[in-house]
């Protein structure tokens, strides 16, 4: 893949070739190294000037009925699932380098994000969030109230690149509520978008004449301000400071959805650590640890264990290591950058110090895999979840998790489970009181259905507004 060369930002309806930025690759699949962005000219006005072709092409994509836009999304959708498709080859063939994941990775990433692209569970999405879906199209008459769900003007979403995928997954909500889009996706999440505006373009010239990728570096606040200035919606994903900068610069009629850096954790009942089961229950959590590595919101970063059980904490500690390590031969980590190495060491030093007192066991991969499993006594400083490390801690019953999660309100998202039984919806009551906006199995932890409730918010209706039509 040396010097190739890709096509990698679209700037849209009426873009000329030369107004394309291209993604040259110089490194070696997989190396997440010798990237280098090739950047024409683009100014705020190249900006105003694509959004204005975008919000000609409105009425194209505000005619067509919610049904059809969802069976074009779903036919292109359904291209990254399909081995023969040369779409998907180029999206296998792209990702390691781009998002520095291992080939494995990007497949499994692939499988799990293009699953929820198809027709049929867009048109779940849809059903699932709209009462009467006709209410994207036109008046509509719910519960004796006669009313319609209309779409932003302009939705401006800007997605970081920490997950590829999910910057396919924002335009596609966005589109569905006949929203003309422009897209920034960060550096790590390029691929798929811009293969998926392609496809588009091929399948439904109409659709994806509202829709644009487009890419600036961080700091860009000309571009950035140039894009906002139009948006009536605006979605941000990132960290909090990300999220206040854009919520700054937004217009002051602008609504920001606002998808801040969240955190997720596991708990694991006494039912699951029989002998018997132990080693399925420690496989599951590996994978959800592992997956995305790391880099993903719900990714478990803290593992509760109840105390006793067949197994001990710090028992499935070192089960999970095993667990991570055979999971390394199957789906590989992509590699480190020499800073995130060092922090990996340091972090690993640190643990190994504590084990010197008696406050934790260390388990890792060594130089060799990024795994670290850190099994602690009570809660240490510090939770990193670099490199698919997690750490273990006691609970001496899961009735007290509720307490632990006090100190993270305001950033959580998942908790994963396994072995609660009856327990579990009691417990899960409390944990919403907290703040957790899902509870999951560890198996099905790492990729949501389209409808899940997005930081608590179902996705489409936070792009609408509700109109109501009053008779006498």
């Amino acid at each position: 893949m040396t010097g190739r060369r890709f096509e990698a930002f679209v700037l849209g309806p009426g873009a000329s070739t030369g107004e394309l930025t291209m993604l040259e690759i110089d490194g070696a699949a997989g190396s997440g190294q010798g990237l280098s962005l090739v950047v024409p000219e683009l100014s705020p006005d190249s900006v105003r000037g694509l959004i204005r072709r975008l919000q000609e092409g409105a009425d194209a994509l505000v005619c067509r009925s919610v049904s059809d836009i969802t069976e074009v999304l779903g036919r292109v959708g359904e291209r990254f699932g399909d081995e023969a498709d040369e779409v998907r080859r180029e999206a296998l063939a792209l990702l390691p380098a781009t998002a520095g994941v291992s080939d494995a990775m990007a497949r499994a990433i692939l499988d799990g994000m293009a699953a929820d692209w198809t027709h049929k569970r867009l048109r779940a999405l849809v059903a699932a969030e709209f009462e009467d879906p006709a209410a994207l199209d036109g008046i509509t008459a719910i519960r004796g109230r006669e009313v319609m769900a209309v779409g932003p003007r302009l939705c401006v979403q800007i997605v970081s690149g920490s997950v590829p995928g999910v910057g396919v997954s924002a335009l596609i909500r966005s589109l569905i509520v006949k929203a003309p889009t422009l897209l920034k996706p960060g550096l790590g999440d390029v691929v798929l978008p811009v293969l998926f505006a392609r496809a588009l373009r091929a399948e439904d010239e109409g659709i994806a004449n509202a829709l644009a990728v487009v890419y600036w570096p961080g700091g860009s606040t000309a571009l950035e301000a140039a894009a906002l200035a139009e948006a009536d919606v605006v979605t941000v994903y990132g960290s909090d400071d990300t999220v206040a900068s854009v919520r700054a610069a937004a217009p002051p009629t602008a609504r920001v959805v606002g998808y801040h850096h969240r955190v997720s954790l596991g708990v694991i009942g006494r039912e699951a650590l029989a002998s018997e089961t132990v080693g399925d229950v420690a496989a599951h959590v590996a994978r959800s640890v592992g997956m995305f590595d790391q880099r993903g919101c719900v990714c478990p970063q803290v593992i509760y264990v109840e105390r006793s059980g067949a197994t001990e904490p710090v028992g499935f500690a070192e089960v999970l290591a095993e667990a991570l390590a055979e999971l390394e031969t199957r789906l590989p980590s992509g590699p480190l950058s020499p800073e995130e190495g060092a922090v990996l060491q340091q972090m690993r030093g640190n643990a190994e110090l504590m084990a010197a007192t008696g406050r934790a066991t260390v388990f890792h991969g060594g130089d060799e895999a990024s795994w670290s499993v850190i099994s602690e006594t009570d809660a240490l400083p510090g939770a990193s979840c670099l490199g698919r490390s997690v750490r273990v801690r006691p609970l001496r019953d899961a009735t007290d998790l509720a307490g632990e999660l006090g100190r993270l309100q305001g950033h959580l998202q998942t908790v994963a489970y396994a072995g609660l039984g009856e327990r579990l919806s009691a417990l899960a009551a409390d944990w919403a009181r907290m703040g957790v906006s899902r509870v999951a199995p560890f198996w099905d932890v790492s990729f949501p259905p389209p409808w899940w409730l997005h930081d608590g918010r179902g996705p489409l209706q936070e792009l609408v507004r509700w109109v109501e039509i009053d008779r006498p």
